[in-house]
């Protein structure tokens, strides 16, 4: 039995959320490296016995979307940041953070009036966002959640017109 309405109603869900998603990282202007912008994909497949919808982001997307506890600040979130957590180790040999800092031209002031280097912006960052956590910014979850609700009454019609088009076919197949 071919399910072709039903992939169309999937692959539909599946657009819908990425789109959403995207326009989520734009909107919230999340989209530095354009990184996790571009790892955003699905797959959804329909098959006799099953339905089948995967989606997949870079690694640190679950992070954004649902967020990490600070060491002072906590959020509604299974991941945190912990008092013996080196993330500013991982600043000192990645510099990702002042990498960061020099996209968005930020320099901190020391108290001479000079303004100090990336570098040092980029262990001050990542103190604070070790102290301070990363706010659940929900990008993919909340369109997920509304294309969700919509999703089972779609694949019940689109199930059905299947299935009608299913009998058709046989019963004109018997026909002959």
């Amino acid at each position: 039995m071919q399910l072709e309405q039903t992939q169309k109603a999937l692959d539909a869900f599946k657009d819908f959320v990425i789109r959403q998603a995207q326009h989520n990282l734009s909107k919230k202007r999340m989209r530095v490296s354009k990184e996790l912008y571009n790892s955003l994909e699905g797959v959804a497949k329909a098959s006799p016995n099953s339905i089948q919808l995967e989606f997949k982001m870079a690694d640190y997307g679950v992070f954004q979307d649902k967020g990490v506890s600070g060491t002072e600040k906590k959020y509604d979130t299974p991941f945190s940041y912990k008092s013996s957590s080196n993330l500013v180790g991982l600043e000192y040999h990645t510099g990702t953070f002042a990498s960061w800092a020099r996209f968005r031209g930020m320099q901190p002031r020391l108290k001479s009036g000079k303004y100090g280097t990336y570098k040092q912006m980029g262990f001050i960052l990542a103190n604070s966002i070790k102290k301070k956590g990363i706010k659940p910014s929900l990008f993919f979850t909340k369109p997920f959640e509304k294309a969700f609700k919509q999703l089972p009454d779609q694949i019940k019609e689109k199930f059905g017109l299947d299935l009608d088009n299913f009998l058709q076919y046989t019963i004109n197949q018997d026909n002959k």
